[in-house]
């Protein structure tokens, strides 16, 4: 399970929600239907116990300025990094309790713009219907648009964790962490902002890394970055926001995991530290990295006894 300010689900804004989500399902994700927001915007989730995969798209245009919270207009941020590039345009962090987690970050010097409330009808497996209540509470980021958080209180988590739902036949079963591209001179700025949140900081080649109620906030130069995973495309490389370009998912069988990945409509390579990892342009921009999950543990277990 999840916790307070931990990693829930970076949205993955993508200008083709069929197309991605179908290669997420060839690589042997569980995706729901695509659904719908009020405020313009599409999706399909990959659920997991306590956290989860999501694209996201525009469906109506017309309706991105609807249901704001205080000056944020949640449609309309997604649409507007669109305009721009696909990838990570802001990420939602858990919550237990919207209100008092906001007044948290406004004391770690975070700004609250506002709230959002609304649901969606579910049909549970066996067959009752019933509908989600989530609270949203926006912390946008005008000096770093790309890296706007907000916190995610689902008032019903029954039915949004469903045992049924949280079942992939990839084994995959959760998510370790996200790596963020930032310049050498935004380190300082960007540390400050997150352990003012998260406590203290740990150093990683090119940058630094913060540990989160489930799993790390990695902050890396580009050198750093491909060395990991290679030559990243340049529309990333050479942007001047810092932005997340990598998400770590775990898996719990590898046999299984290597079966999908070898059936996939999707070109996975391994990085340079074993892993394997989709290409940026498969995946809206955000190379999803896959490790097994006790090596993943033992290996961030290694890196912080050698510091």
């Amino acid at each position: 399970m999840n916790a307070s300010f931990g990693i829930d689900h970076p949205l993955l804004a993508t200008h083709d929600i069929e197309g991605l989500r179908n290669r997420l399902i060839s690589l042997g994700f569980n995706m729901t239907a695509i659904g719908k927001h009020p405020w313009g915007t599409s999706t399909s989730l990959a659920m997991f116990d306590g956290c989860l995969l999501e694209i996201m798209g525009i469906y109506d245009e017309t309706l991105i300025d609807e249901v704001p919270a205080g000056e944020f207009r949640f449609g309309r941020h997604v649409f507007e990094h669109l305009q721009q590039r696909e990838g990570v345009a802001l990420s939602a962090l858990h919550s237990t309790d919207s209100v008092q987690d906001a007044a948290t970050a406004q004391k770690a010097g975070f700004t609250v713009s506002g709230y959002l409330e609304f649901g969606r009808d579910v049909t549970l497996p066996d067959g009752s219907a019933d509908r989600t209540k989530t609270t949203l509470a926006l912390l946008p980021d005008l000096d770093f648009p790309r890296l706007s958080f907000f916190l995610c209180q689902q008032h019903r988590p029954e039915l949004i964790y469903v045992p049924e739902w949280l079942e992939h036949p990839n084994t995959v079963n959760g998510i370790s962490g996200v790596t963020i591209l930032a310049k050498a001179e935004q380190l300082e700025t960007l540390k400050a902002k997150l352990t003012g949140l998260y406590g203290g900081a740990s150093p990683l080649n090119g940058g630094f890394s913060v540990q989160t109620a489930n799993g790390q906030m990695s902050v890396q130069t580009l050198d750093a970055i491909q060395a990991e995973f290679g030559t990243l495309p340049s529309d990333i490389a050479e942007s001047a926001t810092p932005s997340i370009v990598a998400m770590d998912l775990v898996y719990q069988n590898a046999t299984t995991f290597e079966v999908w990945v070898a059936k996939s409509s999707m070109n996975l390579s391994s990085t340079a530290s074993g892993r394997y990892a989709t290409q940026p342009q498969d995946t809206a921009n955000v190379i999803l990295r896959f490790g097994l999950i006790d090596t993943v543990s033992k290996n961030y277990a290694v890196r912080k006894s050698r510091r």
